[in-house]
């Protein structure tokens, strides 16, 4: 009984002993969590994706396409902020790194013409894709920008760095068209391949029209006709067509187009000095 009178002691003492150490070994973790301790040298970065180029097959991981990313850096700061910033290929090369200087409440951008120069791809249109770090090199205080001992996360959100990423699929971006849209009767087929219930009807056919350009109505649906039901072209003078009517409007490609905007948070990179 004695021993278990001891033991129980023991375990009670334990029991106050965590109670009173724990909240302060806690309020210590999260402390070390919410501040960052600026010993030796702490570069602030943001790591922002970027994605350029053409893709033409379908070997993925992204779908056939022109791709293009502009990435736009403001310093929201009330003085000057120098950075630093370096470009890392997926499974290449990684660039110089390129100081830029920007005033207080200045903007600057980056788009995929900067981003293939540095890496020595501006004259291949091929898809390439990875990453831009952008770097403060040094323990930056907007009070005092040569010496820090601690400041919070969102002290360290110096610059506002926003990614816009567009896709589009088309070769070229959607414009308006002349479109020729045309009506006509099939008086006669000697060939036998139209569909019987298509001869002496009112049927029309809408065509992309070019500006100053002299060309064969009935030519060109005929061709439709050929493309439609096999028939060749040595066979068109056995189609008797009339055309009733031509009209011209203005319709707009089909725009196959995306785009996405995501704002870069910064992370910090600390390495004691030696």
């Amino acid at each position: 009984m004695k021993y278990f009178s001891v033991y129980s002691y023991a375990v009670i003492i334990f029991i106050i002993s965590f109670l009173i150490i724990s909240p302060i070994y806690l309020d210590t973790v999260f402390a070390q969590d919410k501040l960052i301790s600026a010993n030796g040298n702490n570069d602030i970065t943001y790591v922002a994706k970027f994605v350029c180029g053409s893709i033409s097959d379908d070997n993925g991981p992204l779908r056939p396409g022109h791709y293009n990313t502009d990435i736009s850096i403001t310093n929201k700061q009330l003085s000057e902020i120098s950075f630093l910033w370096t470009v890392s290929v997926n499974d290449g090369p990684i660039s110089h790194s390129t100081l830029i200087k920007l005033d207080n409440q200045k903007s600057t951008g980056l788009d995929c013409r900067n981003i293939k120069k540095v890496i020595g791809f501006e004259n291949n249109p091929k898809h390439v894709g990875g990453f831009v770090f952008i770097t403060i090199p040094q323990n930056y205080n907007p009070a005092n920008p040569n010496s820090v001992t601690q400041f919070s996360l969102d002290d360290i959100n110096l610059l506002d760095v926003q990614v816009f990423f567009t896709a589009n699929a088309l070769d070229t971006l959607p414009h308006e068209v002349v479109l020729e849209k045309i009506s006509f009767y099939i008086i006669d087929d000697k060939t036998g391949k139209i569909p019987k219930q298509l001869i002496k009807t009112t049927l029309d056919v809408t065509l992309e029209s070019k500006l100053n350009i002299i060309s064969d109505t009935e030519k060109k649906v005929k061709e439709i006709l050929s493309s439609t039901y096999d028939i060749s072209e040595n066979d068109f003078n056995k189609v008797e067509i009339r055309i009733k009517n031509v009209s011209i409007g203005v319709g707009s490609m089909i725009d196959d187009h995306a785009i996405s905007l995501s704002i870069i948070k910064p992370q910090i990179y600390s390495q004691d000095k030696q």
